[in-house]
């Protein structure tokens, strides 16, 4: 399942590559892609866990930038 979300007060793109570098790592991730310019994040992740895995997204982008919202 592929999904875009916006993200709301991401402050740089190194923070971006960050967190993109992050969720790649997640088990159940097939792709992600962070845009500082357009502010949106894209997820390719397994269909039946994919609630489980937006949950460990959360948590890794508020460790690389605590102010960063994703707007679901």
């Amino acid at each position: 399942m592929k999904k875009k979300f916006k993200l709301e007060d991401l402050d740089c793109a190194n923070c971006a590559a960050k967190m993109e570098e992050a969720i790649k790592k997640i088990d159940g991730v097939n792709d992600a892609s962070v845009s500082f310019m357009n502010q949106k994040l894209t997820i390719d992740a397994a269909d039946d866990r994919f609630d489980e895995i937006m949950e460990k997204v959360v948590k890794a982008c508020a460790k690389v930038e605590p102010d960063t919202k994703i707007l679901m």
